[in-house]
């Protein structure tokens, strides 16, 4: 597997007969540097593949796709081998160093100042997936180019339940690549901001319900502190954010509750009402340890037992029906 140059090499091959994931994430694995108000981190590891192919794990069988440079340190993808996930995905390209992203939170930390971006290898970078990777039942783009997300549902097999992320730059600069993206998964994943923007409309139920006309089975839409909303086609539900009381850096976040929501379809195997709702208190309770500490600092201490706390203290603090 390689995306057709000899410049890419696959560090992690994966030996003949593979199985395939039941869930594959492409995205991008980075350097952050991060400032907030609690600290900083100089090029610790980051990119949306990192944060949601960890939080999946706890779910189901998982395999990462995503490109990294000739400064990249391997043994830094140890943990994710010792989880079990698949790196078999994982290029290495020897022209060029890994995506870095430097930003700083400052206040309420609700968003990021983006102080540097080096697209590097990432900038460059068209997925090929390994061939067991184009089997898998459930895949999610993480954001990038909708082009390049494009590319990839080209490569998946037929049925494949897909989702993706995007954002506000390309709803901008690429609507009509986007567009064409959302008519063919199944599932969408936004901030509020980018549901209004795509939507063309301020109010966001109509946006949701907009959004949902495109095809699509699902759109959850993020509000940070404030929780999320999952629209789908029997409705609307919503859901607090759970009252974490020590946030550090909230970098990954979104990636760690669209790990979360995908893992645990996944690991259902169908996507109606049920286990959609139910995916979403699981992406809410894990996107609320991702933000305690700097990158993945917080998540590569999760155990079990912690994850179990966490969900019986979010369901007593959600309104109880009557």
């Amino acid at each position: 597997m390689s995306s057709g140059s000899s410049r890419y090499e696959s560090p992690f091959a994966a030996p003949e007969g593979a199985v395939p994931p039941r869930l594959a994430v492409v995205g991008s694995i980075a350097y952050d540097s991060i400032e907030t108000p609690h600290g900083k981190r100089e090029r610790v590891l980051g990119g949306a593949a990192c944060y949601f192919s960890w939080i999946a794990s706890f779910y189901t069988r998982v395999g990462l796709s995503g490109v990294i440079g000739r400064d990249f340190e391997l043994e830094l993808l140890s943990p994710f081998r010792g989880r079990g996930i698949d790196l078999s995905g994982v290029e290495s390209d020897r022209e060029n160093d890994t995506f870095f992203w430097r930003g700083r939170y400052e206040g309420d930390m609700n968003s990021a100042q983006t102080l540097e971006t080096r697209l590097n290898a990432l900038g460059v970078y068209e997925p090929t997936l390994p061939d067991h990777y184009r089997k898998a039942p459930f895949v999610f783009l993480a954001n990038t180019h909708p082009a390049v997300q494009n590319s990839v549902l080209d490569q998946l097999d037929e049925g494949t339940f897909s989702c993706c992320d995007s954002m506000n730059f390309w709803i901008e600069n690429e609507p009509g690549e986007l567009r064409r993206v959302l008519g063919r998964v199944n599932g969408f994943f936004c901030n509020d901001a980018e549901a209004r923007s795509l939507a063309g409309t301020t109010n966001l139920i109509h946006a949701g319900r907009k959004l949902l006309e495109l095809g699509l089975i699902f759109v959850v839409v993020k509000k940070g502190e404030h929780g999320a909303l999952l629209f789908h086609r029997e409705g609307v539900f919503g859901i607090p954010a759970f009252p974490t009381k020590d946030v550090k850096d909230p970098t990954g976040a979104g990636d760690s509750f669209a790990g979360g929501f995908m893992g645990a379809l996944a690991a259902a195997g169908e996507a109606g009402a049920e286990q959609l709702r139910a995916a979403l208190f699981e992406g809410t309770v894990m996107a609320s340890f991702t933000v305690e500490g700097f990158g993945l600092e917080r998540l590569f201490a999760l155990d079990e037992e912690s994850v179990a706390d966490r969900r019986r203290r979010l369901r007593d603090f959600l309104p109880k029906a009557d």
